[in-house]
């Protein structure tokens, strides 16, 4: 049995277990703790081992890691009157904890609707081809504009990345259509630069021949030697009278001379 001064130790130990309960916060590196005196700020405090005085200060609890925001698909329309779906990813991070306390009332939340109404806006600036191929230079302007707007806030926007985008089933249809057009007509300069290069080496080589009826002579037979060295054919080809001219005058020339020795 208890009498009334036992009882009255035991509720004393309770309030004062409750009151350090209440009066001892241990923030992680990670966290800061934004304390207030009566509804007015006071100072940040931690990491480490906090005290602050039950019902008369008022301790926030706020992270300064890197925050993965994922922006849901916006519906965007380019300035060249494409509909698209573009989504993003942003990174960042709190600097200044007491801005990010009193300045916004959630600066998560504030963030997530900035960054879903700048991705449209920015991205609506753009051309679809600009939008595709450019995407580097697109998060870095996206960034830019997310930092300088929620430095009040005490938030550093660290980086932003456009995730995906999605295109109408017409207008990837019609792309395709252009990408296969351009490798055709890719394919047709290539196939007629070949030919023309080889028919300048042609025309070179039947040039330099012509200056020299004697390698024209050995061109031609090493051609019917080639195509001698094919069995299974058989092959009628005319003679060039070059080749044979010099027997003919040879044989003009003595005929001449046996009837200048009849006469």
């Amino acid at each position: 049995m208890f009498d009334g001064s036992g009882m009255g130790i035991i509720f004393v130990a309770i309030v004062v277990i409750m009151f350090l309960w209440s009066a001892i916060k241990i923030l992680p590196e990670y966290e800061r703790g934004v304390v207030f005196f009566l509804g007015r700020f006071q100072s940040v405090k931690g990491p480490g081992l906090i005290f602050i005085i039950p019902g008369i200060q008022k301790m926030v609890r706020v992270s300064l890691r890197t925050v993965t925001l994922d922006v849901p698909p916006q519906e965007v329309i380019t300035r060249d009157n494409v509909s698209v779906r573009v989504n993003a990813v942003v990174y960042f991070r709190v600097m200044a904890a007491d801005k990010a306390v009193i300045s916004v009332e959630n600066y998560l939340y504030a963030t997530s609707q900035l960054a879903q109404t700048t991705l449209r806006s920015v991205c609506g600036q753009e051309d679809l081809d600009e939008l595709l191929s450019s995407r580097e230079k697109i998060n870095i302007r996206i960034a830019e504009i997310l930092d300088r707007q929620t430095d009040p806030w005490g938030v550093k926007v660290t980086l932003v990345e456009i995730k995906g985008i999605d295109l109408p089933e017409e207008m990837k249809r019609a792309m395709a259509k252009q990408a296969e057009a351009e490798r055709e007509k890719r394919a047709k300069m290539i196939h007629a630069q070949g030919e023309f290069n080889a028919a300048q080496k042609i025309l070179d080589a039947a040039t330099l021949l012509s200056q020299n009826p004697v390698s024209l002579q050995l061109r031609y037979l090493q051609t019917l030697t080639e195509i001698a060295a094919e069995k299974n054919s058989t092959t009628i080809f005319p003679i060039p009278l070059d080749l044979i001219k010099p027997f003919m005058e040879r044989i003009v020339r003595e005929e001449g001379k046996e009837k200048e020795r009849s006469s």
